[in-house]
């Protein structure tokens, strides 16, 4: 059998194994994003309410009553005035970011850790190598997704709007893309992308670094076997620490993506990400960074076990072996 035969009789994954990765990592990302969806719009919710920076600029009324105070009114909310199917309002772009962010990072890290930075002669990854394979993934795979994340928050909002009688921006995600590009340009797709790749840094070192570091330590020192009770304390631990890294960042990358913008693409409240964390915690204090910590860490712990466990299982039935 010729060179060329031996290949094409290689199952799928040896043949392609980036590839397959890829793909395996975007379905089981997209499989956790609309499982654990609802918690993201209502963390989105909660980090643009009482925006001092919106006050400042007459956006709102001065002394406008705060819509929703916390997260199970904001769920509530949304259900009794927009409808039970607006908790999913914006997932389709959230799918298509998770589709390219996933499979980015997912692919990016493994190709860190096992061909760049390389293991220990134990087979162990030392941690400072985890966590410069988890932020450099996340920003990578992070930058490339940027202009869905764009559209995902956009979209959120919409449903806020209609209630406070401004008129809807978008008619779907399609739409959405072509008036962001022609508003603003390439440029205008890529806005607020410094908060956003800074944030998917920071969450990744919470959410690959931790449940690399967590699960092989496991493995290693504690009787547990390479099975689905080792990946869910793994994956719980990463959703806790990701969400203590990644919320700040998430807050400043929420306003930044959803103020409104001038003819070249500028944003109105924020020159950047620095002045938008400098407005943000002079006109509403230090905690104001952790709004919608509760939902994201509830969005978090369930979405990294829903990804992990999904992602191990694929990967076991296509004979990949495990991450």
């Amino acid at each position: 059998m010729s060179p060329a035969e031996e290949e094409k009789s290689l199952p799928l994954p040896e043949r392609w194994p980036r590839a397959s990765k890829f793909a395996l990592s975007a379905c089981a990302a997209a499989v956790a994003e609309l499982v654990t969806f609802p918690l993201d719009l209502t963390k989105t919710r909660l980090q643009v309410q009482g925006e001092a920076a919106v006050r400042r600029n007459g956006a709102a009324a001065a002394g406008q009553a705060v819509a929703y105070r916390g997260m199970l009114r904001t769920a509530a909310g949304i259900v009794q005035e927009e409808g039970v199917r607006k908790l999913w309002q914006g997932a389709t772009p959230a799918v298509y970011r998770h589709i390219v962010y996933s499979g980015v990072r997912m692919v990016v890290y493994e190709h860190l850790r096992d061909s760049v930075l390389g293991r220990s002669e134990d087979e162990s990854f030392p941690f400072w190598k985890a966590v410069v394979g988890g932020m450099s993934a996340g920003a990578i795979g992070q930058f490339f997704a940027s202009p869905t994340d764009l559209v995902k928050v956009q979209m959120q909002m919409e449903g806020k709007r209609k209630l406070e009688g401004k008129p809807l921006r978008f008619r779907g995600v399609h739409h959405a893309f072509v008036k962001i590009l022609s508003e603003g340009g390439i440029r205008g797709l890529w806005a607020g992308w410094v908060p956003n790749v800074q944030r998917a840094a920071l969450v990744n070192m919470g959410d690959l670094t931790t449940y690399d570091s967590v699960k092989h330590f496991l493995l290693l020192n504690t009787p547990l076997v390479d099975n689905s009770v080792t990946h869910s304390v793994a994956s719980c631990c990463s959703g806790l620490v990701a969400a203590v890294l990644g919320t700040p960042a998430d807050v400043v990358k929420t306003r930044i993506m959803n103020q409104p913008r001038d003819k070249q693409g500028r944003g109105l409240l924020y020159k950047s990400s620095t002045d938008c964390l400098i407005q943000t915690v002079q006109g509403e204090g230090f905690m104001s960074l952790y709004k919608g910590f509760i939902p994201t860490w509830m969005r978090m712990a369930p979405w990294s076990l829903v990804f992990w466990l999904t992602y191990e299982q694929i990967r076991r039935i296509c004979g990949v072996s495990s991450f």
